[in-house]
């Protein structure tokens, strides 16, 4: 799997053959914590289609995705994520059953039904421990 960093706010993972890879279209490029949300998404995006296809006896060479964000404020965040199934030997019949398949992805269902996160900070010698929950 290739995952390739086309800009700030866009990432293709590609499903070939071969230990995982990021790179990136220049050198001043770095993996950011955006990249990693949107490589989360498409890795199981990418996983449950994959699985989908072998088990339908569909073919898997050149299936991609490609995954951009945009920002919100108010607070600043991750607003909007759109996924690109790029997937050239993909039957037209099967369009549908395949948008299907991705939306089953787990990582999108978490993002449509948010888990409750903490947060804890320890220093060490302190007595106490400060926590702070964020509700969904």
């Amino acid at each position: 799997m290739k995952i390739t960093l086309l800009s700030d706010e866009r990432i293709r993972v590609d499903a070939e053959a071969g230990p995982m890879s990021i790179e990136a279209e220049s050198a001043e490029m770095s993996y950011s914590p955006y990249h990693m949300l949107a490589s989360g998404l498409a890795t199981c995006t990418l996983s449950v289609l994959h699985a989908w296809a072998t088990n339908a006896k569909l073919p898997t060479q050149g299936l991609a995705l490609e995954v951009g964000w945009s920002f919100v404020e108010d607070p600043h965040r991750v607003g909007a994520m759109n996924v690109e199934i790029d997937w050239p030997g993909l039957p037209e019949n099967r369009l549908t059953a395949a948008k299907r398949v991705a939306d089953l992805c787990t990582v999108k269902i978490t993002f449509a039904h948010p888990p409750q996160i903490t947060t804890e900070v320890k220093a060490p010698g302190a007595k106490a421990t400060a926590t702070a929950g964020v509700a969904a």
